[in-house]
């Protein structure tokens, strides 16, 4: 049983993976309307054996007996341990079918109004077919789907080659959600000009020549079609079957197998492979990344901006992977640690050579926890003073391990423990900071194992039950691993378990936090068990199905408040442009309300009066208004609040010229977490204006506190 409260952002550009599985980056949906439409998707229907259609010509017949048991379980699941203990029925069965339509579609590029009219007949009829275990719909509307797009691309590419004229002023709807279906082919190739039109502007305005535009958005669309055609059965279930969870909550899904292996490295920050991160692009398996102590990295031939063209066996053929999705290339590559892979490299630098690697275990350093010490004076001449930073990714565990006894098992406990106690061993610290921006979430018992490091015993987080039972998580452990002054910083991304820890810092005013408003707002605990007719257990020699990842409980703050939909609110607010994005629980479809419960019994450290907390937000805003780069972060903040919420862009070229350049400030956001997210040796905190913010409100706080405890002695 894994006992799981996190939430995932993912990267829709290249899809970087690690070779053996590393889950998608972290995306922040700045520009969200230049990607292109999600190439793989799927629609769902209902039909009864009465009703014959013109789309669908096939009985309900062709899905593999072991789907259609799959399915079965997963429906009856669903309805039995979701929190919300609602029934699959006809209700559900409309929201499934316009989730997945939104799912394969949701700029409206390839769909027509006529499908959809044909699809609605239907709509009151897949709860009763999932009970039977038929997904048949699933792959015959993604039939449906290829059709479609391959129209659609087919006039794409006529597009390309067509002369557009970039001086008119005329615009393009980006909006999916406020558009209707085109009415007709004519309406849908209309769409198409224009977006093929916005693709060549956008690269002429990046300074590629014409033609090389043109070659790359043929090869694009070739891309584009090729990795729909080339979507598996498997992953259209896993797209319907976490369609029909979504529609109960925004947190539960259906996993296949080789979602939860991947789910199962990002839990404990290691797997078998070659260490080296690839990326698609234009349909061919780029290195991105070689990771640190990796087999890569120790044979020294692979590099950066190699492409990957051909893997095998150390004595089977080779097995051409041009064109090839990367999830599926990831999988050729990965393998049993000490076993060897073969390599077709064209060299970035030319040429194409053949490697043997041995596959090891790697360690995802990058994911795991930092700490430092910041000499203040080193940042800001006129402090002085020394404040430990500890940077936390997410709240990761290794289950297994810990189930197997292992000694040095993945903990994120462990892990901000050791940092503390290096802090100790290098002199101590004036004040804490523990990092947890962009923080998704993870293992509910990691929160409260890092909770207990800074407060002795008591209750972390309160847990509702199915049944309405209140159940009380507690610190049990004696003493605290580090008293003095803490710092916590969050944002808009910084959910879940994040959220229980920065609760139970606030709750117990054992210290402050700073950041966005206020955080993600996800107050719920999801399971993740396998898909099986026994509860959390597979019997021997069973299929394995899968796992479905389910909200089966919510979490309550000591204080009685959820954190769902509204978060924990920070103690100091600083400028932040994550903090004005979309972004949060109230935001996502199907969210779970707020709710409140009786408080749970608990000391208050006092180490956060309100009259310290006013001095310190006052000494702040003075800074921030008085430095010029916060008040260019400012002026950043109200252009893009001034047009976050525009339904169309401009497709004239002086334009899109300008509103790119303001849109600058957003795109540096999501650089500067991506490297956040990926290199090894990146900083535990940066040198921008807020962080230098959060160096300087550390230290009046510890200078604060310090003197109130002198006064009260």
């Amino acid at each position: 049983l894994v006992r799981f409260t996190g939430f995932s952002y993912y990267r829709h550009s290249h899809g970087t993976a690690f070779d053996a599985g590393q889950p998608p980056l972290i995306w922040i949906p700045v520009m969200k309307y230049l990607s292109l439409p999600r190439a793989i998707g799927a629609l769902a229907i209902g039909l009864t054996v009465m009703i014959a259609t013109t789309i669908f010509a096939q009985q309900l017949s062709s899905t593999a007996p072991a789907d259609q048991e799959t399915a079965k379980l997963v429906a009856a699941m669903i309805s039995k341990y979701h929190i919300s203990q609602k029934s699959l029925d006809d209700r559900i069965s409309g929201m499934l079918l316009t989730r997945f339509v939104k799912e394969l579609d949701p700029q409206k590029l390839y769909v027509l109004k006529s499908d959809i009219d044909d699809l609605a007949k239907y709509k009151d009829h897949l709860d009763d077919l999932l009970k039977l275990g038929k997904v048949d719909f699933a792959y015959e509307v993604f039939a449906l789907y290829l059709k479609r797009l391959d129209e659609r691309l087919a006039v794409a590419h006529k597009l390309v080659d067509a002369p557009h004229d970039f001086t008119i002023d005329e615009t393009m709807e980006i909006d999916g959600d406020k558009m209707a279906w085109a009415a007709d082919v004519k309406e849908a190739n209309e769409r198409w000009r224009k977006r093929i039109k916005f693709d060549l502007l956008t690269l002429t305005l990046d300074k590629t020549a014409p033609e090389e535009a043109r070659k790359r958005l043929h090869k694009r669309y070739d891309t584009l079609k090729n990795y729909a055609h080339a979507t598996e059965d498997n992953e259209v279930l896993e797209m319907y079957l976490s369609s029909l969870a979504h529609c109960f909550d925004p947190h539960s899904s259906y996993m296949s197998p080789q979602t939860v292996e991947d789910f199962q490295i990002q839990m404990r920050l290691s797997l078998d492979g070659i260490g080296a991160a690839l990326r698609s692009e234009d349909g061919m398996t780029v290195v991105a990344q070689i990771v640190a102590g990796g087999a890569a990295e120790k044979d020294g031939r692979l590099k950066v901006g190699d492409k990957i063209i051909a893997v095998a066996k150390p004595d089977g053929e080779w097995q051409d992977v041009i064109e090839m999705k990367l999830n599926r290339v990831v999988r050729l590559i990965r393998g049993e640690r000490g076993t060897k892979v073969r390599l077709r490299v064209v060299k970035d630098t030319g040429g194409t050579e053949e490697y043997v690697l041995t596959r090891q275990m790697i360690e995802l350093k990058a994911s795991e926890v930092k700490g430092e010490i910041i000499q203040l004076n080193d940042r800001i001449p006129e402090l002085k003073g020394r404040i430990g930073v500890i940077n936390i990714p997410s709240f990761y565990r290794d289950f297994s391990g810990a189930q197997e006894g292992k000694d040095n098992f993945k903990s994120t406990a462990r892990d901000v423990q050791k940092v503390l106690k290096s802090f100790k061993d290098q002199g101590g610290v004036d004040a804490v900071m523990v990092d947890l921006r962009m923080n998704g979430g993870g293992a509910l018992s990691e929160a409260i194992e890092v909770s207990g490091l800074f407060i002795d015993r008591g209750p972390i987080v309160q847990v509702k039950e199915q049944n309405g039972k209140i159940r009380s998580h507690d610190d049990d452990e004696d003493g605290v691993v580090y008293p003095g002054p803490l710092i916590v910083v969050c944002n808009r991304l910084s959910a879940s378990a994040s959220e229980i820890f920065a609760a139970a810092v606030k709750d117990y005013g054992r210290g402050i936090v700073i950041g966005d408003t206020t955080t993600h707002g996800k107050g719920t605990v999801q399971n993740v068990m396998p898909v099986s007719s026994q509860m959390f257990r597979v019997l021997p020699g069973a299929k394995d199905r899968g796992a479905l990842k389910l909200t089966i409980n919510q979490f309550y703050r000591v204080n009685g408040d959820s954190t769902q939909n509204r978060g924990v609110e920070s103690d100091i607010v600083l400028p932040s442009l994550i903090d004005n994005m979309d972004l949060g629980e109230s935001f996502l479809e199907n969210a779970l309300a707020f709710d409140h419960i009786a408080p749970a019994r608990h000391i208050d450290y006092e180490m956060a009066p309100p009259a310290m907390i006013t001095a310190m937000k006052d000494a702040s805003q003075k800074r921030i208004a008085a430095d010029p780069k916060f008040e260019q972060r400012l002026k950043d903040i109200e252009r893009y609040k001034s047009r976050k919420n525009r339904k169309t862009i401009s497709l004239n070229e002086e334009t899109l010229k300008k509103e790119r350049e303001d849109d600058k400030a957003a795109r540096e956001v999501e650089k500067e977490e991506e490297e956040r997210e990926t290199k090894n040796d990146a900083p535990v905190l940066g040198k921008t204006e807020y962080d230098n913010e959060l160096l300087h409100i550390s230290y009046d706080y510890a200078t604060l506190l310090k003197a109130a405890k002198t006064a009260a002695r």
